[in-house]
Protein backbone atom coordinates (compact mmCIF):
# COMPACT_ATOMS: atom_id res chain seq x y z
CA UNK A 1 0.00 0.00 0.00
CA UNK A 2 1.67 3.10 -1.00
CA UNK A 3 1.15 6.79 0.64
CA UNK A 4 -1.34 9.03 0.34
CA UNK A 5 -2.16 12.65 0.59
CA UNK A 6 -4.75 13.59 2.69
CA UNK A 7 -6.36 17.23 2.13
CA UNK A 8 -8.16 18.33 5.11
CA UNK A 9 -10.66 21.12 4.66
CA UNK A 10 -12.70 22.92 7.72
CA UNK A 11 -15.23 25.37 7.12
CA UNK A 12 -16.40 27.55 10.24
CA UNK A 13 -19.73 29.54 10.79
CA UNK A 14 -20.32 31.74 7.70
CA UNK A 15 -22.62 32.90 5.78
CA UNK A 16 -24.02 31.51 2.45
CA UNK A 17 -24.14 33.12 -0.63
CA UNK A 18 -26.11 33.75 -3.72
CA UNK A 19 -27.58 30.22 -5.04
CA UNK A 20 -27.45 28.54 -1.71
CA UNK A 21 -31.42 27.52 -0.23
CA UNK A 22 -31.37 31.37 2.24
CA UNK A 23 -28.42 33.51 0.37
CA UNK A 24 -27.28 35.68 3.59
CA UNK A 25 -27.96 32.97 6.37
CA UNK A 26 -25.11 31.53 8.49
CA UNK A 27 -24.68 27.98 8.39
CA UNK A 28 -22.18 25.58 10.13
CA UNK A 29 -19.20 24.36 8.91
CA UNK A 30 -17.62 20.94 9.54
CA UNK A 31 -14.23 18.71 8.87
CA UNK A 32 -14.09 17.00 5.55
CA UNK A 33 -11.38 14.69 5.25
CA UNK A 34 -10.25 13.26 1.10
CA UNK A 35 -7.34 11.32 -0.09
CA UNK A 36 -5.06 11.37 -3.19
CA UNK A 37 -2.32 9.05 -4.29
CA UNK A 38 1.00 10.45 -3.37
CA UNK A 39 2.63 10.14 -6.82
CA UNK A 40 2.72 12.99 -9.59
CA UNK A 41 -0.85 12.45 -10.81
CA UNK A 42 -2.50 12.44 -7.15
CA UNK A 43 -0.36 16.06 -6.49
CA UNK A 44 -1.36 17.22 -9.92
CA UNK A 45 -4.87 16.60 -8.87
CA UNK A 46 -4.33 18.35 -5.20
CA UNK A 47 -3.43 21.71 -7.41
CA UNK A 48 -6.64 21.48 -9.40
CA UNK A 49 -8.55 20.87 -5.83
CA UNK A 50 -7.00 23.76 -4.26
CA UNK A 51 -7.73 26.16 -6.89
CA UNK A 52 -10.88 24.71 -6.78
CA UNK A 53 -11.59 25.63 -3.79
CA UNK A 54 -10.20 28.73 -3.35
CA UNK A 55 -12.89 29.73 -6.15
CA UNK A 56 -15.87 28.10 -3.44
CA UNK A 57 -16.72 24.85 -5.82
CA UNK A 58 -15.55 22.46 -3.31
CA UNK A 59 -18.65 22.50 -1.15
CA UNK A 60 -22.11 23.60 -1.33
CA UNK A 61 -25.00 24.35 1.26
CA UNK A 62 -27.83 22.21 1.64
CA UNK A 63 -30.75 22.83 3.66
CA UNK A 64 -32.19 19.92 5.74
CA UNK A 65 -35.55 20.42 8.33
CA UNK A 66 -34.92 24.43 8.50
CA UNK A 67 -30.94 23.73 8.94
CA UNK A 68 -28.42 24.81 6.32
CA UNK A 69 -25.52 22.45 6.11
CA UNK A 70 -22.44 22.21 4.46
CA UNK A 71 -21.95 18.83 1.91
CA UNK A 72 -19.51 17.82 -0.67
CA UNK A 73 -20.28 20.27 -3.76
CA UNK A 74 -20.16 18.21 -7.34
CA UNK A 75 -16.91 17.54 -7.40
CA UNK A 76 -15.95 13.94 -6.23
CA UNK A 77 -14.10 13.53 -3.40
CA UNK A 78 -12.14 10.11 -2.13
CA UNK A 79 -13.03 10.24 1.72
CA UNK A 80 -11.98 6.41 2.48
CA UNK A 81 -8.66 4.43 1.85
CA UNK A 82 -10.75 1.31 1.76
CA UNK A 83 -14.49 0.72 0.12
CA UNK A 84 -13.40 0.82 -3.66
CA UNK A 85 -15.48 3.33 -5.81
CA UNK A 86 -18.97 2.23 -4.15
CA UNK A 87 -18.14 4.15 -1.00
CA UNK A 88 -15.82 6.46 -2.01
CA UNK A 89 -12.61 5.15 -1.33
CA UNK A 90 -10.07 2.86 -3.06
CA UNK A 91 -8.88 1.21 -5.15
CA UNK A 92 -10.72 2.88 -7.84
CA UNK A 93 -8.30 2.69 -11.14
CA UNK A 94 -10.38 5.71 -12.92
CA UNK A 95 -10.80 8.42 -9.87
CA UNK A 96 -7.91 10.67 -10.95
CA UNK A 97 -8.93 10.81 -14.45
CA UNK A 98 -12.63 11.52 -13.16
CA UNK A 99 -11.46 14.17 -11.07
CA UNK A 100 -9.30 15.88 -13.29
CA UNK A 101 -12.30 16.00 -15.84
CA UNK A 102 -14.86 17.41 -13.59
CA UNK A 103 -12.21 19.68 -12.72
Amino acid sequence: RGTALQPLFKTSYSCSKVGDPRPGQSYKGGYFCAFLPDNKEGQKTAVLLKKAFEHGLTFQIKSCNGEERVTWGLIPHKTSLSGGKARNGYPDAQYLREVRAVL
